[in-house]
């Protein structure tokens, strides 16, 4: 799978928060894929003993969540830990492993924010304008906004919001479990979004697609430390 690099990975924190400014402005927060065939689902790792980023993508079906596809790549780490800036020290890794990919995914789920980014450029949507590729953020935690805890059943959901804007949803994938905060990245607008995470949910409290990309970075980290 083919994709454009936008910028110099090679860039300060400084810098990197300006091309945040400027890329989000081409973001397009809208828009509904329809009905898809193939989700791509994209988790990051680090090893405890390498300077490497560890990347794990995997390709499943819609709406029978078969595994079809996965692909794995190491990249060493140059970019420092920045809360905010994730994405300069992974997504060179992730673009190595989506270049193995023989399946081009409709839409990728990422482990990570979107629009609920305190420059409203998360992993997510930096991403989804460098594959020009449907994409959602679908993260464990909060990074910022305020929201009410939705209610305890699957399918139950509350607004993510930072003042009068919303930037994302907060969704219950299973039942009692905690809830997962959900964004759009690129391409894709906020129902759309929350449909897809539903659709790809299976009695987990991740989404199909990352608990598997999740599942094989951690075998590819720990292979990666041998």
């Amino acid at each position: 799978m083919k994709f454009d690099n936008l910028h110099s990975w090679d860039v300060t924190p400084a810098e990197a928060k300006r091309l945040q400014d400027k890329l989000r402005k081409k973001l397009i927060i809208d828009g509904d894929p329809g009905k898809i065939r193939l989700v791509g689902g994209i988790d990051v790792g680090y090893s405890r003993t390498t300077n490497k980023a560890t990347a794990g993508v995997v390709v499943l079906t819609v709406p029978d969540m078969t595994l079809i596809e996965t692909a794995a790549a190491n990249r060493h780490v140059t970019f420092p830990y920045v809360p905010g800036l994730l994405a300069f020290r992974e997504i060179p890794a992730v673009l190595s492993a989506i270049e193995l990919l023989e399946n081009e995914p409709d839409v990728f789920i990422v482990d990570g924010h979107g629009l609920a980014h305190p420059r409203r450029f998360g992993f997510a949507s930096h991403l989804g304008l460098l594959l020009d590729r449907p994409t959602i953020g679908c993260a464990k935690s909060r990074l910022i906004g305020e929201y009410e805890e939705p209610g305890p059943n699957f399918g139950d959901r509350t607004v993510l919001t930072e003042g009068d804007e919303r930037i994302g949803s907060v969704i219950r994938t299973k039942s009692s479990a905690n809830p997962i905060f959900i964004s759009p990245g690129h391409k894709i607008g906020f129902e759309p979004a929350e449909r897809i995470i539903l659709e790809c949910s299976r009695g987990h409290k991740l989404p199909e697609p990352t608990r598997l990309a999740h599942r094989l970075v951690k075998r590819a980290v720990t292979k990666a430390s041998l």
